[in-house]
């Protein structure tokens, strides 16, 4: 249930403050706080939480500790308690009233996030931005389109550690379904984790030793999943319920299963819809061919940069090729600005003749090299080209920003549509920080 709240201006921490001091208007908790519709966003909040029950937190306070979270780049439990130290980060959630007191369990925001969901968020940046625009610190300039990896928090995958981690679960759920039914079930979990350090601590891993490790690993895993399996039948038949995510679990581990033996049987290294995490299955290896990081693991987002601020128009966790987004992100654009962009600027591989041949005839300035050869009278062409080819290494620079200060080079949440939650809150909050020095920069004068 949730319960509004009155939101008559009163004074703020008056018990603080009793001799008439106050908080500083120019304080950027305080100034980023008016940038977010915040009772716009509550009737969205409200909608997700049942009618009975007992009644929910105040939908500002959980939405200011999720974007305090990104800000600050701080845990649950660490943004809990900065909240309680911080004047002006509780009055950028809402509080009237200095509170010492513990606001809320830091578990209470990982619920949240399961509740609202990735369409409150959506919702959430789209309000936000549409008051920055309203208010003229995002002002319809030319768009800047690129696109990066956000990868996941998972360790680097390989073969023989994947099987390990199936294996390692498998017997820890033989445990648990065995005590339930009764029986002691022999593992050979000591074996099996023994040939597996044996196999990680060597320096040098040659082919043979890989392949004995992979055989062995494969046999225990083929060994853990029937028991699995035959514990969960007897479970179930005396009436207990198992959990829908052990079940999950337990199907990824048949699928790595099943990919590692086919890639092991046929001596390949690659496989369709190769899993490359039992905790995260959906993400997929994506080829950059970048110095140091050939190989990335994560979503692949492609984004948009206007007047110093970012946006995310497209993620998946797949490679796809970007140049085919160059419709939707004009589309974007248009939805998000209510007109066309002057011009759009992005690398070569943007630049086909579909492409062109639909910039053109919108009307919409194209930042691509000319084809065919080099003209002479193009000398003014050519210096708007090289700027703004100049002017497009700024999105390069936010996402190192991002990926630096909040948090977007490890994708924490690990719950549904997790990773596209994390990227757009880290974005919203990279831009929150970019609107406020926007509004701290002052007019020069004459």
């Amino acid at each position: 249930m949730y319960k509004y709240l009155e939101r008559n201006t009163r004074p703020l921490f008056v018990e603080l403050f009793p001799f008439g001091g106050k908080l500083d208007k120019e304080n950027r908790w305080i100034k980023m706080a008016e940038l977010i519709p915040w009772q716009e966003l509550e009737r969205g909040f409200a909608l997700r939480h049942a009618k009975g029950g007992r009644p929910s937190k105040d939908s500002r306070l959980i939405i200011g500790l999720q974007l305090l979270k990104h800000v600050t780049g701080l845990s649950d439990e660490e943004v809990v308690n900065s909240v309680r130290e911080n004047p002006y980060q509780q009055a950028f959630c809402g509080f009237d009233q200095f509170v010492t007191e513990e606001v809320l369990d830091p578990s209470t925001m990982t619920k949240q996030r399961k509740r609202l969901g990735k369409a409150f968020f959506e919702e959430l940046e789209k309000k936000t931005y549409q008051v920055l625009i309203d208010k003229k610190i995002i002002k319809c300039k030319g768009m800047y389109v690129d696109a990066t990896v956000f990868p996941e928090h998972i360790k680097y995958p390989n073969d023989v550690g994947l099987l390990n981690d199936a294996r390692e679960w498998l017997v820890k759920r033989v445990k648990e379904y065995g005590k339930k039914t009764g029986e002691k079930i022999r593992t050979y979990c000591r074996k099996a984790k023994k040939a597996f350090l044996e196999f990680s601590k060597k320096k040098v891993k040659t082919k043979k030793a890989i392949r004995k490790a992979q055989k062995q690993m494969l046999q225990y895993v083929r060994r853990n999943l029937e028991q699995v399996k035959e514990l969960i039948e007897r479970t179930e038949k005396k009436g207990e319920v198992i959990k829908e995510k052990v079940k999950q679990r337990l199907k990824v581990s048949e699928q790595i299963y099943e990919q590692q033996k086919t890639m092991y049987t046929e001596k390949v290294n690659r496989i369709k819809e190769r899993i490359v995490s039992l905790v995260r299955p959906y993400v997929r290896p994506i080829v950059r061919g970048k110095n140091g990081k050939e190989v990335e693991f994560g979503s692949k987002g492609s984004c948009v940069h206007v007047d110093g601020f970012v946006f995310l128009d497209y993620l998946e966790h797949r490679a796809f090729a970007e140049e085919g987004l160059v419709k939707e992100h004009v589309e974007a654009y248009q939805e998000r600005f209510g007109k066309l962009p002057p011009s759009f600027t992005a690398d070569k591989k943007y630049g086909t003749r579909e492409n062109r041949k639909y910039l053109e005839g919108l009307g919409i300035r194209q930042g691509f090299k000319m084809l065919g050869r080099k003209r002479r009278d193009d000398t003014k062409s050519s210096r708007w080209f090289k700027k703004k080819q100049r002017e497009r290494n700024r999105i390069e620079g936010d996402f190192g920003n991002g990926k630096e200060h909040y948090g977007l080079d490890r994708v924490l949440y690990s719950i549904e549509d997790g990773s596209e939650m994390w990227v757009r809150l880290g974005l919203l909050a990279m831009n929150l920080k970019t609107a406020w020095r926007k509004m701290n920069i002052k007019p020069s004068v004459c």
